[in-house]
């Protein structure tokens, strides 16, 4: 039988929070950046928001937020292939549960397509989740605190003092507004990094019929 999935059952289970986290600890022990809890219920809120902003159903906002949360799942498996991997968890975990098969379709179908390497924003909710999460860069995201034993991710975030997101209705665009301490990493080692990332965003705003900006330090650089 078909049950209405909120975004609070998502949270609450178990068996999801269980992957969420032992996802984040192969990240962990792989030298990654944060991708636990704080990282999901960030791209869950800021991609559902962004649909919410946009005049989007209050189901479809609920189905965005839950494919935010869920998003990274698959990193349980491997990092290699975890969108793909995470999808077919999210159709087992989803079906189980008694989500019907024309809200986990969209769900899965954005979980799929949210790592940069084959990522696509095929439909609405796919595009809002790459734009969530390709714009989450922030100090705290940063596990090694050591300075001298930062990798080039690890600058790039530490040296993030702040990194809001802000939609503006009357021009349609979606700008990603970043501060950075020069002194800890450069603007170029921010582009190195985020490049591939920021193109990205650009073809999921496109698809929202959005354009996708990006400011560091009050400069507009796209």
């Amino acid at each position: 039988m078909s049950h209405h999935i909120t975004l609070e059952d998502i949270r609450n289970s178990e068996i999801i929070r269980t992957y969420v986290e032992q996802a984040d600890a192969s990240m962990k022990a792989m030298g990654y950046t944060e991708h636990g809890q704080v990282h999901v219920s960030i791209v869950s809120k800021v991609a559902g928001d962004l649909l919410r902003d946009l005049g989007f159903d209050e189901h479809t906002v609920e189905l965005t937020r839950i494919a935010g949360y869920m998003h990274d799942i698959g990193n349980v498996v491997n990092r290699i292939d975890h969108a793909q991997s995470g999808a077919i968890m999210a159709f087992r975990i989803l079906d189980e549960m008694g989500m019907p098969a024309e809200d986990i379709a969209p769900i899965i179908t954005a979980i799929g397509n949210h790592d940069e390497s084959t990522a696509f924003p095929v439909n609405a909710i796919s595009a809002a989740l790459i734009l969530a999460d390709k714009t989450d860069v922030r100090r705290n995201r940063v596990r090694n605190i050591r300075p001298e034993q930062f990798d080039i991710h690890d600058r790039v975030n530490f040296a993030v003092i702040e990194n809001h997101n802000t939609l503006d209705r009357a021009s349609m665009t979606f700008t990603q507004e970043i501060q950075i301490n020069t002194e800890i990493g450069s603007i170029m080692d921010y582009f190195e990094i985020y490049m591939n990332r920021m193109l990205l965003c650009r073809r999921a705003a496109e698809f929202l019929k959005l354009q996708f900006r990006v400011t560091v330090n009050g400069a507009n650089l796209c």
